[in-house]
């Protein structure tokens, strides 16, 4: 039936395309396009004062409060060029241009950049102890409130317990069947939290130094732990793509978070909203409603997988890490703030303290530190590896200052942690900033 017209065109629906056209035009050039017209109005509309100053010599411009109907087209195009003008600077209120007036043209004249504030000073840092002890990649790390000693996991399947002043092995714990991927320490109660590749997730009573209670629920390998910090409750997350919750006391799990569509890496807790964040290989990081169980805020930004975020300890800021950037956010609106570029390597791992410090380390054993408030990199380390071992195993897992802040805990893949600290022979003088008023980076 229709066979002769089976290779034309469909015909074009003009009413649609007029519509297509103007929804561009508007998205495009909305706050411009008509200021041609405006300006044309404007000059129709020049008041008597600005036409004199422009070398007009009519003497009959010149007379003012003569004639009813003159004085009233005056006051009136006065009002309709101050009209006219309020309207343009409105419009070109949210542009990277200001409205100029010279004469009798309005000129749009680019806005200064807003420059980068300028870096505090920071001490560099320094390695000042390696602790040798596990048989395999150490991959995650926590300090207990107490600030005497910390824990490690790693993938010889051990916990292990540090003294932080002496790096001495106080114990080991064994009982995990796979990797050891997540540590956290109770801050009311003596108990010692873990997580693993064998989908288990563990509470250690460390009086007695023995498992008392399972978690079971998660499908695949769990990646990440965090304790809420006023709420008995702990949250978990791994390769099944979902974040749980579960009550310490009862065992019992009180949500199951979905959305993500890949692994969730890591999640955090704090006490205020957003009380729950996690970060996942699908490129987003989500916020979630601890009570109601539910996403409420979705960040996309990033291009790649995000491996990585931390709270910051006294702003109300966060920082997210992924190969393409680094990038900081306020919370609790997830508003984006700048971007921290130049770390050119899969960054597993950031840290802040309350001096403004963040640190983030990549698994080619690079470790950046940078100024929070400018965005400046002050300090570039690469991390030697154990003798014995290869230049390919110098990857940083994990990282955490301690409770003084004045020790910086990395874990790594040649089977060390290392402890950095301050320099305290530097000066301003010895180590100054090498800084340049850059313009502010673009922010997507």
């Amino acid at each position: 039936m229709f066979i002769s017209e089976q290779l034309n065109p469909p015909k074009r629906d003009e009413k649609a395309d007029k519509i297509l056209l103007n929804c561009k035009i508007a998205d495009e050039y909305g706050l411009v396009k008509n200021l041609v017209e405006r300006t044309k109005k404007s000059v129709a509309f020049i008041p008597t004062t600005v036409r004199l100053q422009n070398g007009t010599s009519d003497p009959e411009l010149s007379k003012t409060g003569t004639d009813d109907a003159y004085g009233n087209h005056e006051s009136e195009s006065t009002d309709q060029f101050s009209s006219v003008e309020m309207k343009d600077k409105q419009l070109l209120t949210n542009v990277n241009k200001t409205l100029v007036t010279i004469g009798d043209q309005n000129m749009l004249v680019p806005k200064r950049a807003p420059i980068m504030p300028k870096p505090i000073w920071h001490p560099p840092w320094k390695l000042c102890r390696v602790i040798s002890g596990h048989q395999g990649w150490v991959r995650c790390v926590d300090v207990e409130p107490g600030n005497e000693w910390f824990v490690t996991g790693s993938s010889d399947r051990i916990i292990k317990i540090w003294d932080l002043s002496s790096g001495a092995l106080r114990l080991s714990l064994t009982g995990h069947v796979s990797t050891v991927r997540g540590v956290a320490v109770s801050k009311h109660q003596p108990y010692l939290f873990s997580c693993g590749e064998d989908k288990q997730v563990k509470c250690w009573d460390l009086e007695y130094n023995k498992v008392i209670r399972h978690y079971h629920g998660h499908l695949s390998a769990c990646y990440s732990l965090d304790l809420h910090p006023t709420l008995g409750f702990l949250v978990t997350c791994g390769r099944d793509a979902t974040a749980r919750i579960w009550d310490i006391r009862t065992k019992a799990q009180v949500h199951c978070l979905t959305g993500h569509t890949n692994t969730v890496a890591q999640v955090r807790c704090q006490a205020f909203k957003p009380e729950i964040i996690t970060a996942s290989h699908d490129s987003t990081i989500r916020f979630w409603d601890f009570v109601a169980g539910r996403s409420i805020l979705t960040l996309t930004n990033h291009k790649k997988s995000v491996r990585t975020i931390a709270i910051h300890p006294t702003l109300n800021m966060m920082a997210s890490a992924s190969p393409d950037n680094i990038k900081q956010w306020k919370l609790p609106d997830g508003i984006f703030m700048q971007n921290l570029s130049g770390h050119t390597a899969i960054v597993n791992t950031l840290a802040i303290n309350r001096a403004g410090v963040l640190m983030s380390g990549g698994d080619n054993g690079t470790m950046y530190l940078w100024d929070w408030k400018s965005g400046y990199n002050f300090q570039r380390l690469q991390a030697a590896v154990q003798p014995g071992s290869i230049d390919s195993e110098a990857g940083i897992f994990a990282s955490m200052f301690d409770n003084s802040e004045s020790r910086l805990i990395t874990c790594e893949t040649d089977k060390t942690i290392k402890i950095y600290k301050e320099n305290e022979l530097a000066t301003e003088q010895t180590h100054p900033i090498i800084w340049k008023g850059d313009i502010l980076r673009k922010k997507f």
